[in-house]
């Protein structure tokens, strides 16, 4: 009896949803689901994107979705502002202001739509001129950034039920179908390759997916959220929402720049086919460390619900909970990719595409980095002030933009100088963030740059460590199923030993203890 009602206690506690750590289990579930789908995609159509679209085209792909990228604040972003307005008034009842709130963000997208269709046709009529486009590319360029302008205007509207799931702290809701309807975008964009339809029949499978998984959420929202709907606002919630959307809109700004302005950078001053290269040796890194990222975002709505009613105590414990999860999983991934990215590149698309062991250390450093801010990023929303973070985010894009540039263009440094001008300007906000957080919540600086110093000592050791052995490490090209089985046992392997001393070394005992103790938390039933 006990070895059949073991697992089922078990799995029973794993998919409860009791107290905001079972919830926060189940949303950072949920996210990593559909982040793994989207990760199998990727890794099964970018080859086939390389190969079908080629080398140049690839790289315009890449090029346009971070530049169309650039207008998405124009949207207003008014889902942004909904999802932390209902994170932050979690305990609520009063629905009627709850449906306000989504008919002034319904409103702020209606409000933005002229701007960004003008905007969007814009950029989209100039995009061959900046990206230096031949002749024989300028009307499909205009096509194809119209198309992502398309996109963009349908995600904006269609995440509205989405982000009201995510704000009430239900994003868990859709476990299992957002994964499968990721798997169904990604056979579209087969569909578009196996169908020649080039880089356009691309454009328009993105903007089917998008339509689908839009109307796959209003399902859901409208059955585990019974008062979702849209009331008339009042004069004092579009103020309050469009004030917020502003800060928003800026923010989504920075974030853009910050995610997609290497590519951009380097496509303009350097070469569009240099972007292959580059975007195929940080697809491991960026992909893999975006996970911990999107987990943080599933867990973020609860940490809202605590802050929104003055816990502060308790919510700087949760923020140092967060930290050393986002470190640990960051110095594994982040080891084990310095490790066998060279290894991995050469089985999936060929060792030519990979950028070398400094850009790959560099790539890696970056994106660690990047979980770091957008995490306390997502803290400070959460708090409802946004002014100081959005000013202190457009210094730091600023000055990593011009920094890469001069890098890049003048002293012609290409990815390392690319990563090191990106780096070096996101110190500000690496900096400048945590100072906030001390001042919003109360929380002493100087204890957390101390809590800082050990982690940091052992992610640079493990790190040049990782550098040194990646000469070391290689399988035969063209060994194919055989190949793979090798990598991924040695890769797993040595992540599993990183794991263990990272955790050993880096966390305290104090750390550890909280670690295991949330760990249990979630694999019961109980409510915490």
């Amino acid at each position: 009896m006990s070895t059949i009602t073991r697992p089922v206690k078990l799995l029973s506690g794993l998919l409860s949803d009791k107290g905001l750590t079972k919830k926060a289990y189940l949303n950072a579930l949920t996210v990593l689901l559909e982040y793994g789908a989207s990760l199998i995609v990727g890794f099964l159509v970018t080859p086939l994107m390389v190969a079908g679209l080629g080398n140049y085209l690839f790289g315009m792909w890449q090029i346009l979705n971070r530049l169309i990228g650039y207008i998405n604040p124009v949207s207003g972003r008014p889902g942004f502002a909904l999802k932390a307005t209902l994170a932050n008034q979690q305990a609520s009842i009063d629905y009627d202001q709850k449906r306000r709130y989504v008919g002034s963000t319904f409103f702020i997208w209606l409000l933005f739509l002229p701007f960004l269709i003008g905007i969007g046709a814009t950029v989209s009529w100039f995009a061959p001129s900046w990206v230096h486009a031949p002749m024989a590319y300028i009307w499909v360029v205009r096509a194809v950034a119209a198309l992502l302008v398309l996109n963009m205007i349908v995600n904006t509207l269609s995440s509205i039920p989405q982000v009201t799931l995510q704000g009430e702290n239900l994003g868990y809701k859709r476990m299992g179908m957002s994964a499968i309807l990721v798997f169904a975008g990604g056979g579209f964009t087969w569909l578009a390759l196996y169908l020649k339809t080039g880089i356009i029949g691309v454009s328009v499978a993105v903007v089917t997916s998008t339509v689908i998984t839009g109307l796959f959420y209003l399902w859901v929202v409208r059955s585990y959220t019974p008062w979702f709907g849209v009331a008339k606002p009042h004069f004092a919630d579009t103020t309050q929402m469009l004030g917020l959307s502003w800060w928003f809109m800026g923010w989504n700004l920075v974030t853009t720049l910050l995610l997609a302005s290497d590519v951009v950078v380097l496509g303009l001053l350097n070469s569009v086919e240099s972007v292959t290269d580059y975007s195929l040796t940080k697809y491991v890194p960026e992909t893999l460390i975006g996970v911990i990222v999107i987990i943080i975002f599933g867990i973020m709505p609860g940490l809202g619900s605590i802050i929104g009613t003055g816990n502060y105590e308790k919510a700087v414990r949760l923020r140092d909970e967060i930290n050393s999860f986002i470190w640990l999983a960051a110095t594994t991934l982040g080891a084990s990719i310095l490790i066998w990215n060279r290894v991995f590149i050469g089985l999936w698309v060929g060792a030519e595409h990979y950028s070398g062991s400094i850009p790959n250390l560099l790539v890696v450093v970056a994106a660690m980095q990047l979980a770091l801010i957008r995490s306390d990023g997502n803290i400070i929303d959460l708090t409802l002030r946004m002014s100081q973070k959005v000013l202190l985010g457009f210094l730091s894009v600023t000055v990593s933009i011009i920094a890469a540039s001069i890098m890049v263009g003048y002293y012609k440094l290409s990815v390392v100088g690319l990563c090191l001008g990106m780096i070096g300007g996101r110190l500000i906000i690496s900096i400048g963030y945590p100072m906030l957080i001390s001042r919003f919540l109360g929380v002493s600086l100087s204890a957390q740059i101390n809590r800082m110093l050990r982690p940091v000592f052992v992610t640079t050791l493990l790190f040049s460590m990782a550098v040194g052995l990646d000469k070391f490490v290689s399988i035969a090209p063209g060994a194919g199923i055989k190949g793979w089985v090798i990598f991924i046992l040695s890769a797993v392997g040595t992540g599993i030993l990183i794991l263990l001393t990272s955790f050993f070394t880096g966390l305290s005992s104090d750390q550890r203890r909280d670690m295991l103790r949330r760990i249990r938390a979630v694999t019961t039933a109980q409510a915490t």
